[in-house]
């Protein structure tokens, strides 16, 4: 048999290749001459730079950027075989790395994630993805374009240096952009969004996501207002409007200020990682898939690694078997959206501590059970031919 085994992380516990290589044990004890390639996965929010690094070969470059707060911190990026850069605005720019009064979407900058890019570009990569979950900013994008050269003028004509925040997006008058990293007329950049609001307006960036971030009801007016704009301000001096343009405000408006200022394309993030990764070529002559993520529900079908795992066995007609940390009582809603068959990782009730202690060990056992299952429907469907 040739098995393609192609799970997310267990986030917060075990990475896509821990979960693969605990899927594979389980396998081998019931088929031990299985044929397992080991794709691990990632839906292009957090664990997406290790899922591409083990899957495609690469390295991991960390650089010192501004974090969200202002404060430096250590971030860390991909650079896969083929030049293409992996990037998790999370790492530079992530809610994460700011507490207590510290989390004030008023105050904080995507500037590190530019600082990222930039020393992407410094390097040579030619395309560049970048995931933007996990913000803890509402700038627009705006710190970002300043780390790759963008300069922001008030209105009396004088620059500002600052970098910039959702708070002050109003003091911009005017923007330069003869300065624009070099590199950015060659790169490719394509960020993977799952979120489709606006910029602005009730579905925007900062009425949906900005109380999360720390905004008072009043900050959330107010942030409102400086992205529509800033908006506005980019439409007349760049021509292009990411006022309304779905997915615009991922991210505290960084979708929107990757399309104004790099040129970037939104995609869904786990058809960005399936096509780097190259799934389909992995599953030609497969007998069976199994794909996985923490918690399995009926969002899974939704721009989540199983569905989109599921979605590409599919036009293969090779079934596909879920293994999830937990199951929810509406997790059988995934059956009509390609999976097959679920199991759930923890057989008995137990404390989380043990749970997450011992998680290698019961997706082994997990994988184990559904292999049995599998090889007692071939022994059925034998018996039936006979």
């Amino acid at each position: 048999m040739k098995i393609v085994i192609a799970p997310d992380s267990f986030k917060g516990n075990l990475d896509a290749m821990q979960v693969a290589r605990a899927i594979e044990r389980g396998i081998r004890r019931v088929v031990p001459r299985a044929t397992c390639v080991k794709v691990p996965m990632a839906d292009g929010g957090e664990g997406t730079v290790q899922s591409l690094v083990d899957a495609r070969g690469g390295r991991f470059i960390r650089i010192r950027v501004r974090g969200p707060a202002g404060r430096p911190v250590t971030a860390r990026y991909g650079m896969l075989k083929d030049g293409t850069a992996v990037i998790e605005m999370a790492e530079a720019s992530g809610l994460p790395l700011v507490r207590g009064r510290s989390r004030n979407p008023a105050r904080t900058t995507t500037f590190g994630t530019g600082q990222l890019l930039a020393d992407a570009l410094d390097r040579g990569a030619r395309r560049i993805i970048v995931g933007i979950g996990g913000s803890a900013t509402n700038d627009g994008g705006a710190g970002m374009a300043q780390a790759l050269g963008v300069r922001f003028l008030d209105a009396r004509g004088r620059l500002i240096r600052a970098p910039a925040s959702g708070g002050m997006l109003d003091r911009i008058a005017s923007m330069d952009l003869t300065r624009v990293h070099p590199g950015l007329r060659r790169a490719r950049v394509i960020v993977a969004c799952d979120v489709n609001n606006p910029l602005c307006g009730p579905r925007g960036a900062a009425r949906v996501f900005g109380p999360q971030k720390g905004a008072s009801p009043a900050m959330v007016l107010k942030l409102d207002v400086n992205l529509r704009r800033f908006g506005t301000r980019v439409r007349r001096e760049l021509g292009v409007d990411i006022v309304n343009l779905p997915g615009a405000g991922a991210a505290g408006g960084l979708g929107g200020g990757l399309v104004a200022f790099a040129h970037a394309k939104l995609r869904s993030g786990v058809d960005i990682v399936l096509e780097a990764v190259d799934l389909d070529r992995q599953l030609r002559g497969a007998d069976l898939v199994f794909t996985g993520e923490g918690r399995v529900d009926f969002q899974t079908a939704f721009g989540k690694t199983p569905a989109g795992v599921a979605k590409a066995a599919r036009r293969r007609g090779v079934p596909v078997i879920a293994i999830g940390g937990g199951l929810a009582d509406d997790a059988r809603g995934v059956f009509s959206h390609g999976i097959d068959a679920l199991q759930g990782a923890i057989a008995r009730d137990l404390p989380l501590a043990e749970a997450l202690a011992r998680a290698p060990e019961f997706i082994a056992d997990a994988a184990e059970r559904a292999m049995r299952l599998v090889l007692i429907g071939r022994r059925l469907r034998r018996g039936k031919a006979r």
